[in-house]
């Protein structure tokens, strides 16, 4: 290897070392990113029951589920999933629970989203954004990581 590759190579292993060091923020700021607004949409549901179930009734037609059974599991979803997968607690499990809602919410309100091209777009944004903490865990910074160092550790 003469000097320049050489030069190149450690340039190049510099670049991955800040990549590496980058990567636990990055899966903390998409647990982050998701997670607040999933919240944020239960928040809203709870704040008003009653219109809430009403719009369950008339608006989304989740399939297979009665207008109140599909408000509650869909409540209960986006309030407890998100402060889960922003703790990286259950990180995978949380991220499908969360595809899964988001899954829903797309089929049940398809007559709306269906027309609005920005709307469509942040559940297709969420769905990719769940299917990194999917594949790739919650990351470094996650209490399942930290969990998982005590558990070896104490295994020896």
């Amino acid at each position: 290897m003469n000097m320049s590759t050489r030069s190149a190579a450690a340039g190049w292993h510099r670049i991955l070392g800040w990549l590496a060091l980058a990567t636990p923020l990055l899966d903390l700021w998409i647990r982050w990113d998701v997670s607040s607004a999933f919240f944020r949409s239960g928040l809203t549901k709870i704040v008003s029951w009653d219109k809430t179930v009403f719009l369950f009734q008339e608006e989304y037609h989740v399939p297979l589920l009665p207008p109140e059974a599909a408000a509650f599991l869909g409540t209960f979803g986006e309030l407890a999933f998100p402060p889960l997968l922003l703790l990286g607690l259950a990180g995978r499990f949380s991220a499908l629970s969360l595809t899964v809602v988001n899954i829903v919410a797309v089929v049940s309100y398809w007559q709306v989203l269906g027309q609005n091209e920005a709307a469509l777009a942040s559940h297709y944004y969420w769905g990719l954004l769940l299917l990194v903490t999917l594949l790739h865990g919650p990351g470094k910074l996650s209490l399942d990581h930290w969990i998982g160092r005590w558990i070896e550790a104490r295994a020896g």
